[in-house]
Parts: structure tokens; C-alpha cells; sequence
């Protein structure tokens, strides 16, 4: 199994790194400061640190005014807490376009030991309709500072950064350029090609090696970068193979299997395989592998998915 790496503590050395090169970087912080790693950033920057309490609605409309005087506003809690304040970042960060960040931890299923009122299933959907909003995911370690220090410092407007909890895969990523807008290619596709995001782009590459002991070559795609989206490369790549498989600890409603549906609906016939939460939530656990089993997200189970619409495929 590969290795995972903490999202957490990524998140805290960036934004010290972030207020080191700027001072207009300030961070806003709904009390989850430990549990985020926005904890480093109030001890080295305490002046630069606003706590607003257990208030997500405060948190965006604070971090909206910070942004009007000038300011590179970051606002972070667990991705579940800052869709409670959905309608203030539609109505005073959306409408006006504003440069605050909002960065969301503990996004998907990597809350384990909190249950489903922790766990945001949601927020690719509601943040991708937003216009003018950019939405990334990053996976790997590297791949998540590099996104970081470009949204922060380089890209000018609204953007929505998913971070998980302690689970971000060790994919060996280099230190170079990630474009906005772009994707990565992790494994190269020949018969089925797998899309993913985020902490799943893991699970993608452990499939793509149980299928490959099963004579399927299945290649993956990082697609860290939800809107805007690579489109040209989905159909480049889904024009090569056999079938196109998202996999995400999202609902299969509004995220990376809805994006690319949408894409090749307009583009290329293309058999199309969802996987992730269908109409449900998610659940408590013991550990983040055991949950991704029991909503049949591990490794093991959606490589069974894969090859049971493969054998349906060829009937």
C-alpha cells in the first residue's frame, strides 16, 4: 500500500512560508486551528492571525472585507464547517470576484473517527457552480505545496483548495510547475484509463496495479485541477481506451464523475464507470483504510467494480 503523508502539517509550513514572503497574507480560522495546522501560522504571525470563533459565516464575510483593503485573506476550518457559510461566499467573495482563499481540511472520508457530520461529500458540487471560482485537489505532498503557493501568492481570485486530514499519497511528484487548469498523468493509460483527485488519486494507482495482475492495463489521471478542467486531455485520453472511470470520496452527484460525463457528453461517446459515495453517507471508523472498505472505495473493491463493468461491457 503506499505511502500517506500528513495534509495538515503541509498546510501549516506553506502558510508560514506564504506569510514569510508577503505580509499581506493573514489567515482566518473558525477555532480548528490544531486541528487544520493553522497553528504554526498564529505562532509565527500572531498579529496576522484572526481567530472568529465557531462562526463559518463570520469566517467568509471577515475574510471577504480583508480581501476589499487589500489584504491575501486565507480562510481555513474542516471543509464540512465552511460549507455553513455557502451563501456568504456566493454572495460577498463570488459575486465580487474577491482574492480570498479558502482552504478545507478533513474534506471526504478522511475525517474516519468523527462519522458523517464531519465528513464533506459535498463540496466539489457546490463550489464548482460558483463562477468564477477556481476548485483544486491536490494529491500528492509536493503536488499540494506547489498548488498552495500558487494559489496564494501567484493566482488572483476566489479559489477553493480540498485538503484531507493525514492522508495525502506519497507519489513521488517533482518540484516543478502544476499549472492551473492542467492534470497529471501518474500512470499511462492503454486499456481503461482512471480519473481521480486528492488522497484518492492513491487508491487510483494501487487499482491500476491489482488490474495489471489481471492482464488490464488501466493508466490514471491526477485531475487536481476541478475547474477550470483539462477538458482536452479528458478527451484525448478517453479517445484511447475501452472505458473512462472517475473514483473520488465524493458524491458521484456534481464532482469528477459528473465533470467528466459532462465533458464527453459533449465531445465523444464514451463509456463512463462513477465510482464513489451513491446517495448515501459516509460512516465512523477505526482507521481511514478500513472506511474506504466499508463504502467500497478501497483498492481491492473498486478494482472489482472495474472488472465486473468490463465483463458487462464485453457481453
Amino acid at each position: 500500500m503506499y505511502k500517506m503523508a500528513s495534509y495538515r502539517r503541509i498546510l501549516g509550513s506553506v502558510l508560514v512560508e506564504a506569510g514569510s514572503t508577503s505580509r499581506d497574507v493573514v489567515v482566518l480560522d473558525a477555532d480548528t486551528a490544531r486541528s487544520t495546522g493553522v497553528i504554526e501560522f498564529a505562532r509565527e504571525f500572531p498579529h496576522r492571525y484572526f481567530n472568529v470563533g465557531i462562526s463559518e459565516q463570520d469566517l467568509v464575510a471577515t475574510a471577504a472585507g480583508l480581501a476589499i483593503s487589500g489584504k491575501i485573506p486565507i480562510a481555513t476550518t474542516f471543509s464540512m464547517f465552511i460549507m455553513r457559510g455557502w451563501e456568504q461566499i456566493r454572495n460577498t467573495i463570488a459575486r465580487d470576484s474577491l482574492n480570498v482563499k479558502i482552504i478545507g481540511t478533513h474534506s471526504g472520508l478522511s475525517d474516519y473517527m468523527d462519522g458523517s457530520s464531519h465528513q464533506c461529500l459535498e463540496d466539489i458540487a457546490l463550489t464548482r457552480v460558483l463562477p468564477g471560482f477556481t476548485v483544486l485537489a491536490p494529491s500528492d505532498p509536493v503536488l499540494t505545496k506547489i498548488l498552495l503557493r500558487e494559489s496564494i501568492l501567484e493566482h488572483y481570485g476566489p479559489v477553493y483548495i480540498r485538503l484531507g486530514r493525514e492522508n495525502a499519497p506519497v507519489l513521488g511528484y517533482e518540484e516543478k510547475d502544476y499549472p492551473i487548469g492542467s492534470l497529471h498523468i501518474v500512470v499511462e493509460p492503454v486499456d481503461i484509463v482512471i480519473l481521480s483527485y486528492g488522497a484518492m488519486v492513491g487508491v487510483a494507482v494501487e487499482v491500476s496495479r491489482i488490474l495489471r495482475n489481471n492482464g488490464i492495463s488501466a493508466g490514471v489521471l491526477d485531475v487536481y485541477s476541478l475547474k477550470p478542467v483539462d477538458r482536452e486531455a479528458i478527451v484525448k485520453y478517453a479517445s484511447r481506451v475501452n472505458m473512462v472511470v472517475t473514483l473520488e470520496d465524493h458524491s458521484v452527484y456534481g464532482g469528477l464523475g459528473s465533470i467528466v460525463a459532462e465533458v464527453l457528453s459533449e465531445t465523444i461517446p464514451s463509456k463512463i464507470l462513477r465510482i464513489g459515495l451513491e446517495d448515501r453517507f459516509g460512516a465512523s471508523a477505526r482507521s481511514y483504510l478500513e472506511l474506504l472498505d466499508y463504502t467500497g472505495l478501497s483498492p481491492a473493491k473498486v478494482a472489482e467494480k472495474i472488472k465486473d463493468s468490463l465483463r458487462r461491457l464485453r457481453r
